[in-house]
């Protein structure tokens, strides 16, 4: 029975092949838009993953506060208020924190053979290699020999190490900070760029003692990188580190912080949570296109009805129940939206791929996705079809008989 109602229902359709076309046309359009836009915005949110897993993990960052002079406040780092002590008390005294790193930096001109380079240098300690999550492709990171002897040592970002030495090895060579030599030790692993557009690879990293005390001459640290134990204790593990810096700081009950502590992990989920609402807004906005295609379904499955009452009233005149009529009207519907939905999710698939070479646009088409994509389309012709199909099961046969 089934078997023969969709071979009437396809001769049906193939009698008027253009018109089916057309017809399966909005179901096509919106099938291929809903599935080339959730897979921008699904690329969009993957590569937003990708960048804040980037920066490390579960990261809590110490920046100094601010300064009131004469009533006016400077802004944030006004005042140099952390030290590395402070680094070693927040790892020791507080269990939420798994890694702690001082970190100094400023910009300079590094030289290397016949080439110079002005880049960012960080002084930093061996746990902010855990922290950042940041492989070394070459050599070794800095070690606690090396902080405790202020060793003249030097890791290159892939930025620096490219403008300065090409595409030969730098281990061993000697670069230059301010006219002062240091060894290369390393080659850090390619960081690429932040969501604001920042080269994390145009670095050049060294020991933090020896920033301290042979670049800058200071005793303060700029930061202070915290890792947390994990990614739903950072809140808690905040609230501790401010405690104990404003323990340390000799804070009295309130006076304002003079540091920060910036949770990583909230703008990694605010960030998060905006490329999944983009991808949502994307899929509805490409939805309604599968609601015009609805339509139209809907709209010629009614011309057909009127078209082939004749037709209807002779084959309930010969017996056929009126939800074998229905079904019949039914299954064009649906074969109809699912053939479009087929074609639709070939057409997406191609176009996301286009885009993605064509306009490097990061794009990630899911299985489920598509499953879900041809389901709908499927149910958008069960709907649609349903009104169509009463009507016609429910024809009076002797009138049916007589409609010219």
């Amino acid at each position: 029975m089934w078997l023969m109602t969709l071979r009437i229902s396809l001769r049906a359709l193939g009698r008027n092949k253009l018109r089916a076309f057309l017809t399966m046309l909005g179901i096509i359009i919106g099938v291929g838009a809903v599935i080339a836009m959730v897979a921008i915005g699904e690329g969009a949110k993957r590569r937003v993953q990708e960048q804040i897993a980037s920066l490390g993990t579960n990261l809590l960052v110490v920046l100094p506060g601010t300064l009131t002079m004469g009533g006016a406040r400077t802004g944030s780092g006004g005042v140099q208020s952390l030290v590395d002590s402070d680094a070693k008390a927040i790892m020791d005294e507080i269990p939420l924190v798994s890694q702690a790193a001082p970190v100094v930096r400023a910009v300079q001109q590094v030289i290397g053979g016949d080439q110079n380079w002005s880049t960012t240098i960080q002084g930093v300690a061996p746990e902010f290699q855990q922290i950042r999550a940041w492989a070394v492709v070459q050599g070794r990171f800095v070690s606690q020999a090396d902080v405790d002897s202020t060793a003249k040592v030097a890791l290159l970002g892939q930025t620096v190490a490219y403008n300065l030495f090409g595409g030969e090895s730098p281990i061993d060579e000697i670069v230059r900070i301010k006219k002062i030599p240091f060894r290369v030790i390393g080659v850090l692993g390619s960081k690429g760029q932040t969501g604001y557009g920042t080269d994390q690879d145009d670095v050049v990293m060294i020991p933090y003692t020896t920033m301290q005390k042979r670049v800058l001459g200071v005793t303060y640290v700029h930061q202070i990188s915290v890792s947390a134990v994990s990614a739903d204790r950072t809140k808690e593990a905040t609230e501790q580190i401010t405690a104990l810096l404003r323990q340390r700081h000799r804070i009295q009950a309130g006076r304002d912080d003079d540091f920060n502590v910036r949770n990583l992990s909230d703008i990694a989920e605010a960030a998060s949570n905006s490329a999944t609402v983009m991808a949502i807004l994307l899929g509805s906005i490409a939805s309604v296109s599968l609601l015009v295609g609805g339509i139209g379904i809907m709209n010629i499955m009614l011309v057909s009805v009127t078209e082939r009452t004749r037709e209807i009233g002779i084959r309930m005149a010969v017996g056929a129940r009126s939800r074998d009529i229905m079904l019949q009207f039914l299954v064009e519907a649906v074969v109809m939206a699912a053939s479009g939905g087929t074609i639709g999710i070939l057409l997406g698939i191609g176009s996301s791929t286009l885009l993605s070479r064509l306009a490097e646009w990061p794009t990630l088409i899911s299985p489920g996705i598509i499953a879900l994509a041809f389901f709908f389309s499927g149910a958008v012709g069960v709907f649609f079809g349903f009104y169509p199909a009463q009507k016609a099961a429910h024809l009076d046969p002797i009138d049916a008989l007589r409609y010219e």
